[in-house]
């Protein structure tokens, strides 16, 4: 093993190490708020009423919290999957983020350069976040408010996330290069949205979890028997011992 898959192998093993840790400390944070409050407050709150709460809002979100991760990891990699969920905003900020750095430098996701593509451009996704926050809400917020039209913020509150979503879907498709599984999303994609979903309104809430699904299965199932790489250029020559760009480390 090069020193190059070894040091990858050792970023793997620490960022899981320290992701999962993580991960669970914010999890016993933002649930210690809420066990206060009912342990000491009086609330009358009984355990049948918790049950009805969880699962009225499992029922919407639990299929994005398995299909997310699913869909999230072959473009951000291990460790800035553990970045994303704790940062949050992934599909609008991160993944773009993400996916635009990796085009930038001309490496494919799922590689080794695209992986540490990712974190660093997490790091500097959420350093931007970080920093407008303070000038432009905690600054500047209140008087942005006043000055700027109220017919320009609803168009901007309109438009903002759709280019912004619209513009990773380009760039995802760019960067990914794969014409049968880009085909395969879209024409399942309008046929959720414009057939299955008016023919019966309760699969909505479901619909992204839905045309995921059908992508994958139908991708696999017609992925024939060419390489995985056949869409995008050859991976160029490995050297001095280090991985082709499409390989990722061993686990």
């Amino acid at each position: 093993m090069s020193t190059a898959d070894q040091s990858m192998l050792h970023f793997e093993r620490t960022t899981a190490r320290w992701g999962r840790l993580t991960m669970g400390a914010g999890l016993v944070v933002s649930l210690a708020a809420p066990m206060l409050l009912l342990s000491l407050g009086d609330f009358s709150i009984t355990g049948g009423q918790l049950m009805t709460a969880y699962l009225a809002v499992a029922a919407v979100f639990l299929a994005f919290a398995i299909i997310e991760p699913i869909t999230y990891f072959p473009i951000l990699g291990q460790a800035a999957m553990y970045q994303a969920f704790m940062i949050g905003n992934i599909s609008n900020k991160l993944l773009p983020a993400a996916v635009v750095a990796q085009n930038r430098i001309d490496v494919r996701p799922g590689s080794r350069h695209g992986d540490l593509a990712a974190v660093a451009a997490i790091c500097g996704a959420a350093s931007v976040h970080i920093v407008s926050l303070l000038l432009f809400v905690g600054l500047f917020g209140t008087w942005l408010l006043r000055v700027i039209p109220e017919s320009v913020m609803e168009v901007t509150q309109l438009y903002i996330l759709p280019s912004i979503l619209g513009a990773v879907v380009v760039q995802a498709v760019v960067t990914v290069r794969q014409a049968r599984s880009t085909a395969f999303a879209l024409i399942i994609a309008c046929l959720v949205i414009l057939v299955a979903v008016p023919l019966a309104p309760a699969i909505g809430p479901y619909g992204v979890a839905i045309t995921v699904l059908l992508t994958v299965v139908a991708s696999w199932v017609f992925r024939g028997t060419a390489p995985a790489q056949e869409d995008g250029p050859e991976p160029a020559a490995a050297e001095d011992g280090e991985l082709p760009e499409g390989a990722r480390s061993p686990q």
